[in-house]
């Protein structure tokens, strides 16, 4: 056994360990990033006084989105554990790791483009006084900072 032998088995697994936390990162980082802002369920259910068909039509698209965000947040984990598993399997940013990687951002790009989606089918619902409201909590959503 050579000398290096030690020190290269822990650079092997300093790098997987490291790969295991920079995925697990990733995942927190995508969710928290595609998550719907805390003030825009406040904003509709409580500061724009919803009729009773308004409450109606957005709590079924909202409980359809549900479904489809929780499909995607799901992509993205699996995403993540692929990723984990080429860094610990092949110790190099190789074919699979990059595969991994674009199958994250693919589902992570598809999780906000049904936010953006879901975000402008609730506003359809609203009237043009309620759409006012709901913009300025938008995009106060969207220009702060996530930290």
């Amino acid at each position: 056994m050579s000398r290096f032998a030690p020190l290269a088995l822990a650079a092997i697994l300093l790098t997987a360990a490291a790969g295991g936390v920079g995925g697990w990162i990733g995942v927190q980082y995508g969710l928290r990033q595609a998550a719907p802002h805390p003030g825009l369920d406040a904003a509709l259910h409580h500061e724009l006084k919803l009729a009773p068909d308004q409450n109606a039509r957005i709590e079924t698209l909202e409980r359809d989105f549900a479904g489809r965000r929780r499909a995607l947040e799901a992509e993205m984990e699996a995403a993540n554990r692929d990723l984990a598993a080429a860094l610990r399997e092949r110790h190099a940013y190789g074919p699979e790791a990059r595969k991994a990687i674009d199958r994250f951002h693919a589902a992570m790009g598809q999780l906000q483009e049904a936010t953006i989606e879901h975000v402008l089918a609730m506003r359809a619902v609203l009237t043009p006084e309620q759409a006012a409201r709901f913009d300025k909590t938008i995009s106060e959503a969207l220009a702060s900072d996530p930290r």
